[in-house]
């Protein structure tokens, strides 16, 4: 396959797999990337048992796999970058060339993030930006103006601080989101909204507080309307978990949504998830209830 058509394959996949992430809430179950297909050809786009995808017919890796329980040693570092093992065998093995592929091509990957068994948050396009045969890994890049760096090794302190703004985006905050989302069987906690596209990860306490971690117990599935209300202190939720409405909101009258998306949820009983360990932590609600209580 020529260069400008496999690019031309590698744009639609990731356009499929953007529309079906944002349909599920941000995530995609192991069975949909195993049976995608494109014109009417089976191509699935993890492999079956390896971290990494490499398509017969491409000339680059496709996709690669991070995992915090798997066999390989992948890690983020502290420049935002992210540093992924060789596969097995040799740097010049079939895997390893790809990848190298991938790095002396500038084609786009996707990295998929393994955040539970079958659940996969895809960060897409990513870039191998280095070849570090010393300590056998390839550099992952989440934005392609890394590619234009000539030493991604020794990166500025403004290409640091960039490439960490980039992980918090790019990384941290779709993982929580899929963390979360799943933990609630992708429902809103309040209203009990069904639609992933419709839903976020609420922080408890927020993302930039010190106590503000992204882990399932600080977060809370909400639909939209329901997360801007909570964020802006018309909502609330007690260590209880019971739904509160701002005072003045129940006393206004408005239309419907207004009636039945917040009025009528004051004093509801949150959904929480089935896994104790996910449920919301009760002190970090208290924590955010006093915040409600001193603005209402």
């Amino acid at each position: 396959m020529d260069s400008a058509a496999e690019n031309g394959i590698r744009l639609r996949i990731m356009d499929w797999v953007r529309q079906r992430a944002e349909a599920n809430g941000g995530f995609l179950r192991r069975e949909e990337l195993l049976s995608f297909q494109i014109d009417g050809e089976k191509l699935p786009l993890i492999d079956y048992s390896r971290g990494i995808r490499n398509p017969r017919s491409f000339t680059a890796t496709l996709s690669i796999v991070a995992s915090t329980n798997g066999p390989y040693d992948d890690v983020e570092s502290e420049d935002g970058l992210l540093h992924y093992a060789y596969r097995k065998g040799d740097e010049w093995s079939g895997d390893n060339r790809k990848l190298r592929s991938a790095y002396e091509s500038g084609q786009p990957l996707i990295l998929f993030r393994k955040e539970q068994p079958n659940i996969y948050t895809p960060v897409m396009p990513v870039y191998v930006v280095d070849d570090r045969p010393d300590q056998r890994s390839f550099t992952i890049a989440l934005d392609e103006s890394f590619t234009f760096v000539s030493d991604v090794r020794h990166l500025s302190d403004a290409q640091r601080r960039y490439a960490r703004r980039l992980a918090r985006q790019r990384l941290h905050q779709p993982a929580f989101r899929t963390r979360v989302l799943v933990a609630y069987n992708t429902s809103c906690a309040v209203c009990r909204l069904r639609h992933g596209a419709l839903l976020d990860a609420a922080h408890i306490v927020p993302d930039g507080h010190d106590r503000g971690v992204p882990t399932t117990d600080n977060g809370l599935a909400m639909c939209k309307i329901h997360h801007a209300a909570y964020d802006a202190n018309m909502l609330a939720v007690t260590p209880d978990y019971e739904v509160r409405i701002a005072l003045k909101l129940l006393d206004e009258i408005d239309g419907p949504m207004l009636r039945h998306g917040l009025q009528e949820m004051h004093g509801a009983r949150l959904q929480v998830p089935e896994r104790a360990k996910d449920r919301p932590s009760r002190e970090g609600l208290a924590w955010r209830f006093e915040q409600f209580a001193a603005v209402t």
